[in-house]
């Protein structure tokens, strides 16, 4: 009988060292069959959708930085992702694709066919503690952000080539808070090791958000 050791994106089964990666070839070949390690389709549900939950979501600085906001691949994709996250002229987003500014939005790039209305995002609205992420709200009619606005309402004023990604140049009505706010609030991800140590500058920061939200919330009636 011959035997193979085969390791996966570095390790042996999951999450067993290399020496126990020891099949017989016919065991191994079917095995091959049904779990290949480079699956193009590893992730996806048996509806077709990238499964998501509560533990989708975690700390937001373990994700990629771009140009202030974050970006991963829940497919493993992410070169792809950031070529398009990097790219001045745009493109279109790979399933799997994570965008997110702030730790309670997120946006997820659904297979082609999702919706085509969203061009296929599914947005999420997240309650975040210490102790993880919660889902709040999922879809795009029903999602909001944390100043009371409809996330797809915003983002479907981006321009075509930009895959409803909204920046400061490409469509979408200005954020009613600043950047050094959006990096107070992005450090202090409370789901993130170190964010209870808050820096002067920050804890000033998030004083002008709290302003910001009550402004809001008198324009809106809310107190």
């Amino acid at each position: 009988m011959i035997y193979f050791r085969v390791p996966c994106a570095g390790h042996g089964t999951l999450g067993a060292p290399f020496s126990s990666w020891k099949w017989p070839l016919p065991r191994l070949m079917l095995l091959a069959a049904a779990l290949f390690c480079s699956s193009a389709d590893a992730g996806i549900s048996a509806n077709g959708n990238v499964p998501i939950d509560d533990k989708t979501f975690g700390c937001i600085s373990l994700l990629t930085p771009v140009r202030g906001f974050f970006v991963g691949n829940l497919l493993g994709n992410l070169k792809g992702t950031l070529a398009v996250a990097q790219s001045s002229t745009g493109g279109v987003y790979p399933p799997g694709s994570i965008v997110q500014l702030v730790p309670t939005e997120v946006m997820v790039k659904q297979p082609q066919g999702f919706n085509a209305i969203t061009r296929d995002w599914e947005f999420f609205s997240l309650d975040v503690t210490k102790d993880g992420s919660k889902i709040l709200t999922r879809g795009f009619a029903e999602t909001v952000n944390s100043f009371g606005g409809n996330c797809f309402g915003c983002h479907i004023k981006a321009r075509a080539q930009w895959d409803m990604i909204c920046e400061t140049d490409h469509g979408c009505d200005p954020l009613q808070i600043t950047p050094r706010i959006i990096g107070a609030i992005q450090r202090t991800d409370p789901r993130c090791k170190g964010s209870q140590i808050v820096s002067a500058d920050d804890a000033a920061a998030l004083k002008e958000l709290d302003a910001v939200r009550r402004a809001q919330s008198g324009l809106t009636g809310g107190g």
